[in-house]
């Protein structure tokens, strides 16, 4: 599925990776929604992150276990896979904020 990235019909918010990490800490009733791969959840994520790979094809039956009234910060290595997951979420009703850019700059806690 392709979505457009046309800033008329974006549903969802971007976010640098600073903003990114201050509104993820400072938001009650958030989740943090890694859309990698599983190896590469495995080897670095943000602390109480949820891994759903956007890329499985059991995706969009995933995102339906979510709580639609949480904040779902939503992030990738590179910023492409999460901006899909967004589209997605974000024509489901879902809250979602996507770090723009790359994770990488996350200057917070890992494990």
């Amino acid at each position: 599925m392709i979505m457009s990235k046309d800033v008329t019909t974006q549903r969802y918010q971007n976010l640098n990776s600073k903003d990114f990490q201050q509104k993820l800490i400072n938001t009650s009733d958030s989740v943090g929604l890694d859309v990698r791969t599983v190896e590469e959840f495995k080897s670095e994520r943000i602390p109480n992150a949820i891994n759903i790979d956007v890329m499985d094809d059991s995706f969009n039956e995933k995102i339906e276990a979510l709580n639609e009234s949480k904040a779902n910060f939503v992030y990738c290595r590179s910023g492409g896979r999460s901006g899909l997951a967004c589209s997605i979420m974000a024509k489901r009703g879902f809250e979602v904020y996507n770090v723009s850019g790359d994770i990488s700059n996350w200057t917070g806690e890992v494990s």
